[in-house]
């Protein structure tokens, strides 16, 4: 199975680099700027791992990764932020989920995301 990652932010210079960086490494990788896009996306592209802004207009981040951890348990989680008292509060609230969500902030250099997503991958 190809490495499939769903890149989510409501900024879309953020998704449109990160997807960049990530298929210029080999992944096979999408994006989407909205919570509700990214919930369309995940059922026809399938993601092995969703890159997800924490705050978003409309369907936050963690209410994507609520409905993924229902639909698509299988996809792994990196919250993505650049606010603190967001990251506080998703990593409290994101302890009923069945699969650990993982955590980091913006701004996040390239090298960095990369070792992190490719940890995150290889842990089954």
């Amino acid at each position: 199975m190809p490495n499939r990652i769903l890149v989510v932010d409501d900024e879309p210079l953020v998704a449109d680099t990160l997807g960049l960086i990530f298929r210029r490494r080999g992944f096979e990788c999408k994006v989407a700027y909205s919570g509700a896009e990214a919930l369309a996306q995940a059922h026809t592209f399938e993601p092995c791992l969703m890159l997800l802004d924490i705050d978003m207009p409309g369907i936050n981040g963690l209410d994507v990764a609520r409905s993924l951890d229902a639909s698509h348990p299988e996809c792994r989680v990196l919250m993505l932020t650049g606010n603190y008292s967001s990251l506080r509060e998703a990593r409290e609230l994101s302890s009923g989920l069945r699969r650990p969500l993982q955590f980091a902030t913006k701004p996040v250099q390239p090298e960095t995301l990369l070792k992190l997503a490719t940890t995150i991958l290889a842990t089954t």
